[in-house]
């Protein structure tokens, strides 16, 4: 076995964390420990260490007695994180708008220019990538660790059902379309126009997970 150090269970963490986000480790599916450590090579207690990285995370469910699964995100967890994360990062947004240098803005003109390509393309999985680093980007702008450090821990949960709402009937669209809004407010450093814009984006994303939970109900009882 390979000799434990703090930094083992930490790069257990980001490869479970990566399998998670990638689907490979499905919600609601059981941690085979002895499995994992198969697969990884290492004995348990880093395994365990890292496990409890990703429970502390929100990412794994531990149960006595059962063991550890890969936490699912719940409508009532979607209704619940959504309002607080709009807030969170629509002030993301307002400090990024007064802080933007043209450079900053400059480096956001090319990020939409690759998001507009994408969408065009109907490439939801780039669009997505992209859409994410101008969401860091405009966190960065905003020069918050605290609001940094608040948003990434509940982007952690989100990133288990954001990507689904951009697979909603003409989501991909309207997202796009939000996101010019916002950065529209940015180039010219309106604060409330990029805070009201970037709240309206998060809201929506809820309404499209949410319409596309009842379209996928609807077929199931079909």
């Amino acid at each position: 076995m390979r000799p434990v150090h703090n930094s083992l269970h930490d790069e257990v963490a980001v490869r479970l964390r990566e399998q998670i986000f990638a689907g490979e480790l499905a919600p609601g599916s059981f941690l085979d420990e002895a499995a994992l450590c198969l697969s990884l090579k290492i004995s348990r207690t880093p395994l365990r260490e890292a496990l409890k990285v990703l429970s502390a995370e929100g990412l794994v469910r531990h149960e006595p007695r059962r063991g550890s699964f890969v936490a699912q995100v719940t409508e009532q967890d979607l209704d619940d994180i959504f309002p607080v994360i709009a807030l969170l990062e629509g002030r993301c947004a307002f400090e990024a708008a007064r802080n933007a240098t043209d450079a900053d803005i400059a480096a956001l003109d090319v990020l939409h220019e690759r998001l507009q390509k994408h969408a065009k393309a109907r490439c939801i999985n780039d669009y997505y990538a992209t859409n994410f680093a101008i969401h860091e980007a405009i966190i960065t702008l905003a020069n918050n660790r605290w609001l940094a450090q608040v948003i990434a821990d509940l982007r952690k949960i989100l990133k288990l059902a954001r990507l689904a709402q951009l697979h909603a009937p003409g989501r991909l669209d309207q997202s796009l379309s939000e996101h010019l809004a916002i950065h529209a407010a940015l180039r010219v450093h309106d604060s409330e126009g990029a805070e009201a814009a970037m709240r309206t984006h998060l809201s929506r994303q809820r309404v499209a997970l949410r319409e596309l939970a009842r379209e996928q109900k609807s077929r199931r009882l079909a």
